[in-house]
């Protein structure tokens, strides 16, 4: 009979929610891919990317020793995910026409100020707990906004009965890094990690089961009605900018919350 110690469970569930979240944040590659062999961003929005870089700043920020102790992987997994992110910022700037630019522009702004704020304000004028409980309780909501952005995608499929725009390797990954790091934080009790990750890992089951339910429709002439439930041209950017976010990502398409 075999029996799993706690240890080897927060050991496990560590390096599967990097794992999984190392592969959230490289997916928008595909889409980065395109921009740069077109010149051009088409129509896919740069909203995500620096909303997910934000998620991974203040992530890494919260894992922080003097933070919070025994979160350092938390530090690395959104370290390396800003890191990619910035990246990620930087050609879409430089293949974005000039309103789009200057929207992720002021994006970025907002994010500088909001994380600058929470770094200066943890730093002087809280200590301790208080500390954790600001830097947790942000970092969280910002997760726990990534990890909603599937939502629309989640009613397109259910209006068109087609998985067409919702990958399902991303789905799962998206469960799996979800779960990983509720367990993570429900074992370690953390509640800044286990709530938003808790709801990570039901958005994404919710997902998979979406995904069995219809996954015969993929696009192809499956309904008697198509042009009733055909997405529109503003669903379908949607769609594509909902995923990429890795959320959380990660991306979103985020988010995830590490």
């Amino acid at each position: 009979m075999f029996c799993i110690s706690s240890s080897g469970l927060v050991n496990s569930s560590l390096v599967a929610g990097n794992a999984s979240g190392l592969f959230l944040f490289l997916a928008p590659t595909i889409t980065f891919k395109r921009i740069i062999e077109n010149k051009s961003t088409e129509q896919f929005s740069g909203v995500p990317y620096p909303m997910t870089l934000l998620n991974c700043l203040l992530s890494a920020w919260y894992g922080l020793p003097f933070i919070s102790p025994h979160n350092i992987l938390v530090t690395v997994i959104n370290g390396a995910g800003a890191v990619i992110e910035i990246a990620y910022v930087i050609i879409f700037l430089s293949y974005a026409p000039k309103n789009e630019r200057n929207k992720v522009l002021g994006l970025v702004s907002f994010v500088v100020i909001v994380f600058t704020s929470v770094v200066l304000i943890s730093l002087l004028a809280l200590e301790g707990d208080h500390r954790r409980i600001l830097c947790g309780l942000v970092a969280a909501f910002f997760s726990i906004v990534m990890y909603g952005s599937p939502l629309s995608i989640m009613k397109m499929v259910i209006k068109t009965k087609s998985v067409e725009y919702m990958p399902f390797f991303l789905s799962l990954f998206v469960f799996i890094c979800g779960t990983s790091w509720f367990i993570y934080g429900l074992l370690g009790h953390d509640p800044y990690i286990a709530t938003p990750n808790g709801l990570g890992s039901l958005l994404g089951a919710v997902q998979l089961i979406l995904y069995f339910i219809y996954r015969g429709n993929k696009g192809s002439d499956t309904t008697e009605n198509k042009s009733d439930t055909k997405p529109t041209e503003a669903e379908t950017i949607a769609a594509e900018n909902t995923m990429e976010m890795g959320i959380a990502k990660a991306t979103s398409s985020s988010l995830p919350q590490q």
